[in-house]
């Protein structure tokens, strides 16, 4: 692979819904990624947004300014390719909170967005933080927005909440950066911290596992049948290699009613191109956000209608499962509720929401013992060893309770 072919890192930004996630990606990478008209007229973000940036370093300024997007520091030095990341910005509002766990998904890192003029930590900022735990993120860079708006002392206030906050958490010695979105102080802080994050090791040599974050159709409406263009897939590809022309299977696959019930029908297709933010490349390597475009109807992969499968090359995936068993670890207390609620011991019948890499499920408590057997509503390709999150409902919203592992 040629040098900056792929990101090197996926980086998450998550945190508490208005907290300024958006604002900053757009500052760090010159994209605003709440494109969707729904998200638009609320305000808010409801589907993963991406954005490749270059980060560029100045070899002649020696502090953190000599980073930057743009060709030149801000000595107006030339700055030269250092970094090629990839960014997904992940919903905080508590309603979508099964997307930001498919976020966390696919993500190396993760920048955690917290408001300075509000008190830490939000339920969501508390929630997020545990969410990342429950994936296994452990590089994180804690992100103090929207310091312009408050004075020094509420600022530093509000430092030492963040400080108490992650006492004891994955997130404890990570660094914490004041900075203001909204007029662009310390970005150039941030990008010299994604610097220095460190690039985890991608195995190349195991079977191609592909999950899918996204599905969209495309073609502009009344483009001609004849050009129409086959499906999208957007996703990270965890391990192995693809390359354009395989022939892939996609699991579960395609929804399917048959006389009141849903069956899942796995689909094979072919990979007709590969991009990597706007470059077409020809093999991809498990690094960075990913789009595969297949030989499949755009109709099938309209409206992310195939988010939360697993891609691999046809022959290599095991079967679907309705049924998995679980290794769980409860939290003393549920996440992202506004008043303390402890967790208790889960019963048989409870109905459970699973977060499985990028696939949401719901499922059913049917045995307790050293480990827990559900009967799922939506099945999954069944990985031993994957980490899951477990959400209960609680008042009318499903809280994470705890983490699960797959066996």
């Amino acid at each position: 692979m040629a040098e900056f072919k792929q990101p090197v890192l996926s980086i998450g930004l998550v945190g508490h819904i208005d907290h300024g996630k958006t604002t900053l990606l757009w500052q760090l990478s010159g994209k605003w990624t709440d494109t969707h008209s729904e998200e638009l007229k609320r305000g808010i973000t409801i589907k993963l947004g991406y954005a490749d940036v270059m980060i560029n370093k100045c070899d002649k300024c020696q502090s953190p300014s000599c980073f930057t997007r743009e060709k030149k520091c801000k000595n107006g030095e030339e700055a030269k390719p250092y970094r090629y990341v990839s960014f997904v910005d992940v919903p905080g509002h508590e309603m979508l909170m099964a997307a930001m766990l498919s976020g966390a998904a696919i993500i190396d890192a993760a920048l955690l967005v917290i408001a300075a003029n509000e008190p830490c930590p939000r339920p969501q900022t508390r929630e997020h933080l545990v969410a990342l735990e429950a994936k296994g993120i452990k590089n994180i860079i804690i992100i103090q927005n929207k310091v312009d708006l408050v004075t020094k002392e509420e600022a530093l206030k509000n430092y030492e909440e963040i400080k108490q906050f992650i006492k004891g958490t994955i997130g404890e010695n990570a660094p914490i950066i004041p900075c203001s979105a909204q007029q662009g102080i310390n970005i150039d802080m941030i990008l010299a911290e994604i610097c220095e994050i460190g690039i985890p090791h991608r195995d190349t040599h195991s079977k191609p596992i592909f999950f899918v974050a996204r599905s969209f159709d495309i073609n502009r409406p009344g483009t001609d049948i004849k050009e129409l263009s086959g499906g999208v897939l957007g996703g990270v590809l965890k391990q192995g290699t693809l390359k354009e022309g395989d022939e892939i299977e996609i699991k579960p696959g395609l929804s399917v009613k048959k006389h009141n019930l849903t069956e899942y029908k796995t689909i094979k297709t072919k990979i007709l191109s590969i991009y990597s933010g706007n470059t077409q490349i020809k093999e991809a390597l498990p690094s960075g956000s990913l789009a595969l475009q297949i030989n499949l109807d755009p109709l099938l992969t309209k409206a992310d209608s195939l988010a939360g499968c697993i891609v691999s090359k046809i022959g290599n995936l095991p079967e679907i499962q309705n049924r998995i068993k679980l290794k769980v670890q409860l939290f003393k207390e549920a996440i992202g509720t506004e008043t303390k609620e402890s967790v208790v011991e889960i019963k048989t019948s409870e109905i459970l929401m699973l977060s499985i890499n990028t696939s949401i499920t719901v499922g059913t408590v049917v045995k307790i013992g050293k480990e827990i057997e559900l009967v799922l509503k939506i099945p999954i390709v069944a990985i031993p060893g994957t980490k899951v999150g477990i959400a209960r409902n609680i008042k009318g919203h499903f809280r994470l309770i705890g983490v699960g592992e797959i066996i």
